[in-house]
């Protein structure tokens, strides 16, 4: 049985999210405010936190910064800010995803699904495909695979270190959208916080490399104002998902 940790001060939301949850054998825990959902998550840690970004004593990005000392229980923000601010500032300090209020049931659970799948499969694929082309991860090689008429594989696709490295930060997230000042973290390190011009030339020219149609991209999306997801196809069976 998963542990699921709902933080929200609107006590309709939490009786419904614990009555939908337990229904469907989630071990439920619940708290109203920021303080008592580290509380709460330090006694019963979760494999699942579902958190209002609107909380009556701690910022949502606190709690997110506080349980990301510890754990690596995916995140899913809950948000009835109609700005995309607060969901960057979010995704940025580690949370998974987000549903935008008033939300169905059948989103949430779907959103729960698909951040569980993607906790199991992270780091553990050093192989994903797009489309005809696969990218090791280990040999840090992208190739087209032999073709079933027996022609081989064309040459490698050169990519430089700032590409691979940029890659390799998408790829390990699987359709998880993460915020531009994540990626430009993780890629460029501190300091490059207002290098987001060096992050959408170097998306161009994976797309150019990698994407069929980098005018539109299959699996190297963009979310306007939001960041950027790696977008695998759902029927690939090495890396499941959805574009």
């Amino acid at each position: 049985m998963k542990t699921v940790l709902v933080v929200d001060d609107e006590p309709q939301i939490v009786r419904a999210l614990r009555i939908n949850l337990r229904v469907r054998e989630y071990q439920v825990y619940t708290a109203a405010t920021g303080a008592e959902a580290l509380k709460q998550a330090s006694r019963h840690p979760p494999d699942l936190v579902i958190l209002d970004l609107g909380l009556p004593d701690l910022e949502g990005v606190e709690v997110i910064e506080g349980l990301r000392g510890w754990t690596a229980a995916p995140i899913i923000v809950l948000s009835g800010r109609a700005d995309a601010v607060g969901k960057v500032e979010a995704l940025d300090a580690g949370a998974d995803d987000y549903v935008t209020k008033p939300f169905s049931m059948e989103e949430l659970l779907a959103r729960m699904r698909a951040v569980g799948r993607r906790a199991i499969a992270e780091g553990d694929k050093p192989r994903f495909r797009l489309g005809d082309l696969v990218v090791d991860l280990a040999a840090k090689r992208v190739f087209r695979e032999a073709r079933q008429d027996g022609a081989p594989h064309g040459a490698d696709i050169r990519l430089t270190p700032t590409e691979w490295h940029l890659l390799e930060v998408l790829l390990r997230h699987p359709g998880k959208l993460l915020g531009q000042q994540y990626l430009l973290r993780e890629v460029w390190g501190r300091g490059y916080g207002d290098a987001a011009g060096n992050l959408r030339l170097y998306m161009a020219q994976l797309r150019r490399k990698l994407e069929p149609d980098p005018a539109r991209p299959r699996w190297l999306l963009t979310e306007p104002g939001m960041g950027y997801r790696f977008q695998p196809d759902p029927d690939d069976g090495e890396a499941a998902g959805r574009r």
